[in-house]
């Protein structure tokens, strides 16, 4: 507690809580620049024996991290959690990744490609122009190609269970579930829900499977934010965070014109929580 309250403290708006209950946390990290060139947000669960025993479960989101940069940075922060066994590493974890950020703002590295993938940092928008706006998405079923092999037998499409929808604000989110156990099966069910025009149409359908390897005793898991930055690892934290395994959950959501915030997440972790339990 005393951790968290002093990192709330220094970081002041850039840090945020995510979920009290659960201990989710995330912060907002730049290379100090008054025009940050180079940002990352770090999101981290505290498992109950944080930090005598257990290290934060943690995600790094970037739209530049990726490949040999990502894996670098991962080793630092394991790296600064063997090095402090037991001892609350949060802030070292924070300085670091700003000191990778600010030399990489001092280097000749050419500055990261942001794209706008998601309303909430679009800005509003009036409704005359929603009526004509059609979201240019790429089809989140295309990223499973690259484990799935046309091969294969074709499997069966598991049942797919769709959630009560909610409503806020004119967004609408709902949540699809489906029992799945080979990537192939994950596929297979998300090409099914975008047969249907509705599911198609959202602004976003962001998604997380957790699949239990037995033979090598791992779970086979991936998310995708589908343009809504950072909700697939926030819905895969939920997933682990209830620990739940052989499933896919889907959240749609259709925007209505209207910001929501942060509020955004709770809703998508609602819905996928909601049919779960069911």
């Amino acid at each position: 507690i005393d951790e968290i309250e002093a990192l709330s403290s220094i970081y002041g708006e850039d840090w945020c809580v995510v979920d009290e209950d659960e201990k989710i946390y995330c912060i907002k990290i730049s290379d100090c620049l008054d025009q940050p060139k180079w940002t990352l947000c770090l999101q981290v669960i505290l498992p109950p024996g944080y930090p005598t025993s257990e290290p934060p479960i943690y995600q790094l989101n970037a739209s530049w991290l990726r490949g040999q940069d990502y894996m670098e940075l991962a080793n630092s922060l394991e790296e600064i959690y063997v090095q402090n066994l037991g001892e609350s590493i949060l802030y070292l974890w924070v300085e670091k990744i700003r000191e990778v950020l600010i030399e990489k703002a001092q280097s000749s590295d050419p500055e990261p490609d942001i794209k706008k993938t998601s309303e909430e940092v679009d800005g509003d928008y009036g409704d005359d122009f929603l009526l004509d706006y059609q979201p240019v998405q790429e089809d989140p079923v295309k990223m499973l190609n690259y484990i799935t092999s046309e091969s294969q037998e074709d499997e069966e499409l598991p049942p797919i269970h769709h959630g009560n929808p909610i409503t806020d604000r004119r967004s609408t989110f709902q949540a699809h579930l489906a029992p799945v156990v080979t990537p192939r099966q994950v596929k297979i069910v998300l090409e099914k829900l975008y047969e249907n025009k509705k599911i198609a149409s959202a602004t976003h359908n962001i998604y997380a499977y957790r699949i239990y390897c037995e033979d090598k005793q791992t779970f086979l898991q991936d998310c995708e934010d589908d343009g809504e930055t950072a909700a697939g690892g926030r819905l895969l934290h939920l997933m682990q965070i209830l620990n739940v395994h052989n499933v896919l959950v889907v959240v749609s959501r259709w925007y209505g014109g209207i910001l929501l915030g942060p509020d955004r997440f709770k809703h998508i972790n609602n819905c996928a929580r909601n049919v779960l339990v069911e």
